[in-house]
């Protein structure tokens, strides 16, 4: 990839990061891992090509253009929340997907008032996702990475807490907070 190339794709990462809260490739490999999806499956019930759905994770394309994906992607996140907090089953979240897959959307984005409303400590894949995207908010995983080679050599446990929560997978972070309790 040249630096026109480069520079291009970082640009339509920091709009996507504008538009939808984060580039489209972190925030759609979250729902991969938390849903168990592979790539095409994730196309197919967001209503994207496999190749659209790669030019937009890696940067190559900025925006949706379909209004009904936009609202199928916040359908997902909310469902892929309720798979993290234990509300929904596995086998729930496939019905649902199913469902997602074949709702037309609209135009503006709403909210379905389906958010959690179990009772209870939070759950650890919860509290892990929460720290993710607090730190995925304030900086990309590149700039996080580069923030934790700078303080490991003085600090080496919140150097690893940053690579771990602000640019590791999902199950990664859970593992690590887990092994860290006590």
């Amino acid at each position: 990839m040249d630096a026109a190339q480069q520079e291009a794709t970082a640009r339509a990462r920091e709009l996507q990061r504008s538009w939808y809260g984060e580039p489209l490739g972190a925030l759609f490999r979250r729902l991969i891992d938390d849903l168990g999806l592979n790539q095409a499956r994730l196309a197919a019930v967001l209503g994207l090509s496999a190749p659209m759905l790669s030019q937009l994770m890696s940067g190559q394309r900025a925006k949706i253009g379909n209004p009904a994906v936009v609202q199928r992607v916040q359908a997902l996140q909310e469902l892929a929340g309720q798979v993290a907090d234990g509300s929904t089953s596995a086998g729930e979240a496939t019905e649902r997907m199913e469902e997602i897959k074949k709702s037309q959307g609209g135009s503006v984005l709403t909210n379905t008032g389906q958010t959690s409303t179990t009772g209870g400590a939070p759950t650890v894949r919860r509290v892990v996702r929460e720290i993710q995207s607090l730190l995925r908010s304030v900086a990309a995983a590149g700039d996080i990475i580069d923030a934790a080679d700078s303080l490991a050599p003085a600090h080496p446990e919140l150097a690893e807490f940053l690579r771990v929560y602000g640019a590791g997978r999902t199950a990664d972070a859970v593992a690590h907070y887990e092994g860290h309790q006590n």
